[in-house]
């Protein structure tokens, strides 16, 4: 089957719960509710004061597959709920996370962006797929990674060597698995038709 028959076919979700209100709204909580999930696989390595985590790959999986408006709205309801109390980040922290608010914003501008990407059909080939995942956790980093350091009052070099340099492995690791699932995800939707 064709990218374009595909992407005209809608998402994968579009095809399992029928467009509505309320299909949106429990979307939305789902993918906030799996970004916090995946945030709980977490450990912090000393001296770094950013953790590791799962977190990424759940932004990245909603982005990829909730539509451009569900996907952002999912990330605002992580952040939003998180800063009110809900324990979901990293390690059932939550409040405001002050020195590493910067990637939490980079959540939803990766969001938005895996989702663009996604509806052109960017990820419907591994190779696709895992480019599209690596461009969104530098999307991520972007933004994180200058945060950090300004909230630490130190350089732009510090923030890559804290905040970027020690999660690349992780993280491309976590983008080379979900860049491999979604393609096979997006075949087994094209058997389906």
């Amino acid at each position: 089957m064709s990218t374009v028959a595909l992407t005209r076919q809608g998402t994968i979700l579009e095809k399992v719960v029928r467009p509505s209100i309320t299909a949106d709204v429990l979307l939305v909580v789902a993918g906030a509710a799996f970004v916090g999930l995946l945030a709980q696989i977490s450990w912090t390595v000393h001296p770094f004061v950013v953790p590791f985590t799962g977190q990424t790959l759940g932004v990245l999986v909603v982005g990829s597959t909730l539509g451009l408006r569900r996907a952002v709205a999912s990330m605002a309801l992580y952040i939003l709920a998180g800063v009110a109390g809900v324990p979901w980040f990293a390690a059932g922290s939550h409040g405001y996370p002050s020195a590493l608010f910067g990637y939490l914003i980079g959540f939803v501008v990766a969001a938005a962006l895996m989702s663009y990407l996604a509806g052109k059909g960017r990820d419907r080939t591994v190779s696709g797929a895992v480019g599209l995942f690596v461009l969104g956790e530098l999307v991520i980093y972007a933004i994180g990674v200058p945060w950090l350091a300004l909230h630490y009052h130190q350089s732009l070099a510090w923030g890559i060597t804290n905040g970027l340099v020690p999660f690349l492995v992780w993280d491309i690791a976590k983008a080379v698995v979900a860049g491999t699932l979604l393609p096979a995800s997006w075949r087994l939707v094209g058997r389906q038709d």
